[in-house]
């Protein structure tokens, strides 16, 4: 199924990054997408400070420090959005886009895990995969060595951040995709598999015409 900007975006009940509408159709404005800058220290999931823990292992809830005055909030638009969202279909995921430059992707990507986070999901509920460069705090987490790394994984309780290719990532919940580059024929292969591994919401953040042309009208 194609994400294309022209199809009324579903979201969830919750407070969350918006798509963008088409010309002439009335809908809620998006939250701002960062755009491209200086890279964040390696981050644990699930929180907003760089230290890594001493055991390996995390607590999402008492390391998100950040005070309630600083939380990103809501417009009146989205929070009216969310209200009339439907609620999931049978037929797969809902599908939300999220326009990003290829530099400014792993921004809009964090931006979608704090808004999921802020609004109540579990932090073990949400996969971030990106199609380019690993995520920061993949990359920091695998200098450890892949057994702790994908130990992190199997636990299950945090946020897991992953290349799309990694066929050991299992499905959760909610998937974020970050297409922060790669070859247009590995990001065609990424997206439905990504859409695969979604139970319940796809999050996909990048080119909106580049995303259109790889998936096809009929995908």
């Amino acid at each position: 199924m194609p994400l294309i900007p022209e199809e009324p975006q579903i979201h969830e009940s919750v407070p969350g990054p918006r798509a963008t509408p088409a010309a002439g159709r009335t809908a809620p404005t998006p939250r701002p997408v960062p755009g491209p800058g200086p890279r964040p220290a390696p981050r644990r999931p699930g929180s907003p400070g760089p230290n890594r823990g001493s055991a390996g292992t995390s607590s999402a809830q008492s390391q998100r420090t950040t005070s309630d005055a600083t939380k990103p909030v809501p417009t009146a638009p989205a929070a009216s959005a969310a209200k009339a969202a439907p609620a999931a279909t049978k037929t797969g995921p809902q599908l939300q886009l999220i326009p990003a430059t290829v530099d400014g992707a792993l921004d809009a990507a964090d931006e979608a895990v704090d808004l999921l986070l802020d609004s109540g999901r579990a932090p073990g509920d949400i996969l971030v995969l990106t199609t380019g460069e690993q995520h920061p705090w993949a990359a920091h987490e695998l200098s450890f060595g892949e057994a702790s790394y994908w130990a992190q994984h199997d636990a299950g309780d945090d946020v897991f951040y992953a290349g799309a290719d990694a066929d050991r990532a299992k499905g959760r919940p909610v998937v974020v995709v970050a297409v922060n580059g790669g070859a247009n024929d590995a990001v065609a292969r990424a997206l439905p598999e990504a859409m695969g591994r979604a139970g319940t919401l796809l999050i996909v953040c990048g080119d909106p015409k580049r995303i259109n042309a790889l998936i096809g009208p009929g995908a």
